[in-house]
């Protein structure tokens, strides 16, 4: 399972080292992409294939659905990890993320997200004033 935080940093080649711990789980490639809230996520392949799969049962019709659709798949890259578990971060993915040389890696279950260090930071300073709220609400849901 994917979980934890860790501080990480990108190096002048734009190179990120994923978490030891994570390695054996993510395997020799994965997928990266645009996330929500100018992060990147990490999949592995079988984790991308589900999310995939997902994308393509939503309908077309709606343009919330093709939107999030182009945005997740046309931004996705498979990356294979170097003999070190390091990727390449493709310019176009490390800018929208306002990547920095000081990453957080965030364990998600399935996924993993790469933050930026300050922007990561300023929302769980934002998230975390609003946890009380956010409990009452997914406690409808069950959790």
């Amino acid at each position: 399972m994917l979980i934890g935080q860790y501080e990480h940093t990108i190096d002048i080649k734009k190179r990120l080292a994923l978490p030891s711990k994570f390695r054996g789980e993510l395997g020799d490639k994965v997928i990266v992409t645009k996330g929500v809230e100018n992060c990147l996520v990490v999949y592995t392949e079988k984790e991308f294939a589900v999310m995939s799969e997902k994308l393509s049962n939503m309908t077309i019709s709606q343009s919330e659905a093709r939107s999030f659709t182009r945005t997740f798949l046309a931004s996705a890259m498979e990356i294979t990890l170097d003999k070190l578990g390091r990727i390449l971060v493709p310019d176009y993915l490390k800018t929208y993320a306002g990547l920095n040389k000081n990453v957080i890696i965030c364990g998600l279950s399935n996924r993993l997200e790469i933050w930026d260090a300050e922007n990561w930071a300023t929302w769980t300073k934002e998230a975390e004033k609003g946890v009380s709220d956010i409990v009452s609400k997914l406690g409808g849901l069950g959790i």
